[in-house]
């Protein structure tokens, strides 16, 4: 870890708990954010229209607790004028907390389009092939906040890798859906809504390799977005394995 990284370490106890407490409420907000998804998900495969109703209605308690450490941020950077890796977290946590919101309004998405298909009464089996990808971008997020959590930029890395299979999955979702509609028009428009669900699954994936790759930022200092994983592992020497 970066020994400029010393989060912790003020003569001020007050500006040490200011930082961990936005620290704890980005967690919060990822907490909230995880189980939007878990909603969605549930919704979605198991036609729960009730339940697809609250998830397309709650993203706004998402959205103030975003505004409110903003807020938070804006009083630290105009009280505390931090510096160093102090800024560095402070600008981590406002690009953190923009990804969360945006991974919350794609869990909406899932909530407004399991009522349609559910509307359409849909067989819930036809959605199989989204249950892995739902699972796989949950653990995603979740492994990126524990990384948040732990300032963890080996782990964030590992986490960065694992959107690739996001992507693969979704490509091949893309490919089964293209053949079920070529087969029978008639299931073009429910294939559809099923391919909105995936996309959305799978920005959710790029969201939270945004997370991580600001987190890396934060501890080693180093911008690595739009930087292949080999070149990330080159520069940081960093093993992520096979």
């Amino acid at each position: 870890m970066d020994n400029d990284l010393n989060l912790n370490q003020h003569i001020s106890h007050r500006y040490n708990e200011e930082l961990e407490g936005l620290r704890n409420k980005v967690m919060k907000m990822g907490g909230m954010v995880e189980k939007q998804i878990s909603r969605g998900m549930k919704a979605l495969l198991s036609s729960d229209t009730e339940l697809a109703e609250v998830v397309s209605s709650s993203d706004y308690e998402i959205n103030a607790l975003e505004v409110e450490i903003d807020e938070a941020c804006m009083q630290i950077l105009a009280r505390r004028q931090p510096t160093a890796s102090d800024l560095r977290l402070i600008v981590t946590i406002f690009k953190t907390i923009t990804d969360l919101e945006r991974i919350g309004d794609e869990a909406e998405k899932l909530g407004r389009y399991s009522i349609l298909l559910a509307d359409e009464n849909t067989t819930p089996g036809h959605y199989v092939e989204l249950r892995h990808l739902g699972e796989h971008v949950k653990r995603m997020l979740r492994d990126s906040l524990d990384a948040f959590a732990r300032l963890d930029a080996d782990a964030a890395m590992r986490t960065i890798q694992d959107d690739e299979l996001v992507n693969e999955e979704f490509d091949a979702i893309s490919r089964q859906l293209i053949t079920r509609m070529m087969e029978d028009p008639r299931e073009i428009k429910n294939a559809l809504r099923i391919s909105w669900c995936a996309r959305a699954l799978e920005r959710m994936g790029d969201h939270t390799k945004n997370i991580c790759e600001y987190l890396v930022f934060l501890v080693h200092g180093k911008d690595i977005r739009h930087t292949s994983l080999e070149k990330m592992q080159e520069s940081m020497g960093i093993d992520l394995g096979d």
